[in-house]
């Protein structure tokens, strides 16, 4: 009873200073002018003879116990109730895909600019980590050429804009670095598509590769690195109907002394999984040959 009749002055109080609370936040903020007579700031300001909202309240009887409150579900209740959440990132784009030597391809692109297509990315490849049992190492072995799979990874970033009026429609270009291998490669490629009716369409495209094999130089290293040209030549005749490509080109670079001539044909089945075949030519005079199959999406 003691404890109760103590708490009175304090609990007494607390409502009045809510009140006062509830009272402001119900008033619109006054404009912060110094002109302002301060007599106005003291209206609010509670008096002696104000109403006694504890007259016919029976200490008593009030549950003391709505007062033990679990301090440690304060910062949820405050994280549920924040703010609006800010506008999202550029988002990400994953792919994951199991080889068959143990090891895992992994790739990413991010978009950087919807000007031009403008993109970034990466192709890994990713070697298991953690212990492998003796016969698992071993097919890893056999399947990766007697050794084990290492990881690797190459960095790119690729833009595609348009052509120069009717000289050719769409151009690409595509920068490629390897710091494994120390390989770095720069392609453009322009084409242009000329539909012949309905049924038939024809695709011209020109490919120029700079390959760079070698540390890029820094300054206080002395490299040497070597540089070689690749050009790609190609003709596609396509066939609305049957989903079918015949593809004719030829191919120049710097280790050859000779075009190098190419025939081909390409078959799509479903669901973007197609079926290839192609003969060509080699400098040693042997004609390649080589047939597969793959499938392909865009993202």
């Amino acid at each position: 009873m003691r404890f109760g009749r103590a708490r009175l002055p304090m609990l007494a109080a607390g409502i009045t200073l809510a009140s006062m609370l509830a009272a402001a936040a119900q008033t619109p903020p006054a404009d912060d002018d110094p002109e302002t007579p301060a007599a106005e700031e003291t209206e609010t300001a509670p008096s002696v003879n104000d109403v006694d909202i504890m007259k016919d309240i029976d200490v008593d009887k009030l549950d003391w116990s709505q007062l033990n409150v679990d301090a440690s579900t304060l910062p949820a209740l405050a994280k549920g109730s924040g703010g609006p959440k800010g506008a999202s990132a550029a988002e990400t784009a994953w792919s994951s895909n199991a080889n068959s030597n143990g090891t895992s391809a992994v790739s990413v692109k991010q978009s950087i600019s919807p000007f031009w297509d403008t993109r970034i990315g990466a192709d890994m490849r990713v070697a298991r980590q953690g212990t492998a049992t003796t016969s698992e190492l071993l097919s890893e072995k056999l399947a990766n050429g007697g050794s084990l799979p290492q990881s690797s990874g190459t960095a790119w970033a690729a833009i595609t804009a348009p052509g120069v009026a009717s000289i050719w429609d769409k151009t690409s270009v595509e920068a490629r670095v390897d710091p494994g291998s120390e390989q770095s490669r720069l392609g453009t490629s322009l084409s242009k598509s000329l539909p012949l009716n309905e049924e038939y369409s024809l695709t011209l495209k020109n490919d120029y590769n700079l390959i760079q094999q070698g540390i890029v130089p820094v300054p206080g290293i002395v490299s040497h690195p070597a540089r070689s040209y690749e050009t790609d030549q190609s003709a596609r005749l396509s066939i609305a109907d049957t989903g079918t490509s015949l593809i004719a080109g030829q191919t120049l670079s710097t280790s050859d002394d000779k075009w190098l001539r190419k025939v081909g044909a390409e078959q799509k089945l479903f669901d973007g999984v197609t079926i290839s075949g192609s003969i060509g030519e080699t400098p040693s005079g042997a004609a390649n040959k080589s047939l597969s199959a793959g499938f392909r999406r865009s993202w």
